[in-house]
């Protein structure tokens, strides 16, 4: 379910970074205002050196703003300064990361890869591993829960990595390329679970890309230019989801 009777997961209001000072001053991010919503996928795209991964950096509590405000599932996380005194702990709880490679534990399995998070988090090791399996049979790799990254297809182990950013049950998922290293048909099924993540988790999912291809997969569209948020696009119209296949 969407909608703007809900509150926005991710509000970023009038943003902005620079680095440097002087002569030496770039602006990567000029005024900034998006909204997320409960069940929905948007697409942040723009030519390189636009902003995007510096957004998404500062959205993900990893890079600090210069100025403006980021409230994240209900609290401002950033008013001018940050308001959280434990970053890593704020991430572990709320947003959930997924890459443009796996980049899974090369000594460990499937299950163990997805487990590592929560274990982090502090959960015990037993129910870390039931939450671990959950989630790979949830995402239909459940199959593959003993397997090394290296025995897995590149679209097993990007479900893998989907799991493991699912496993704190965060609201925010962060992803960064995710279908770039994926032929055509295994960037859509990727799409495809996100959208069905997003819906049926009441999740706001963020997705910087390049993939013209995968476009209506998102419920909004928004492009950066030069460090500007130049359009946020109209909602793409309903397209039927593909049955889930194994990639």
């Amino acid at each position: 379910m969407t909608g703007t009777d809900k509150k926005p997961v991710v509000k970023v209001e009038h943003l902005s970074k620079h680095f440097g000072e002087g002569s030496a001053r770039v602006e990567a991010l000029r005024d900034i205002n998006m909204e997320v919503f409960p069940g929905q996928v948007v697409g942040l795209m723009g030519p390189s050196g636009s902003g995007k991964t510096t957004l998404l950096h500062c959205i993900a509590c990893i890079l600090e703003p210069s100025s403006g405000r980021i409230t994240l599932d209900n609290e401002v996380v950033y008013d001018q300064r940050w308001l959280k005194a434990d970053l890593r702990r704020l991430r572990l709880d709320k947003i959930g990361f997924i890459f443009q490679y796996p980049n899974l534990l090369p000594f460990l399995d499937g299950s163990d890869n997805v487990a590592i998070v929560l274990h982090l988090a502090g959960v015990a090791s037993g129910p870390a591993r039931s939450r671990a399996i959950e989630l790979l049979d949830y995402l239909e790799v459940g199959h593959r829960k003993h397997a090394l990254p290296k025995q897995l297809s590149g679209g097993e182990a990007q479900r893998v990595a989907i799991a493991r950013a699912l496993a704190n049950r965060p609201r925010i998922i962060l992803a960064d390329e995710p279908t770039a290293p994926l032929d055509s048909a295994r960037a859509r099924i990727v799409m495809d679970l996100l959208k069905r993540i997003a819906v049926e988790q009441q999740a706001a999912i963020i997705v910087v890309t390049h993939d013209e291809m995968i476009l209506d997969h998102f419920d909004h569209i928004y492009r950066l230019r030069d460090g500007r948020l130049e359009l946020d696009s109209p909602p793409v119209p309903p397209v039927k989801a593909a049955p889930v296949e194994s990639a």
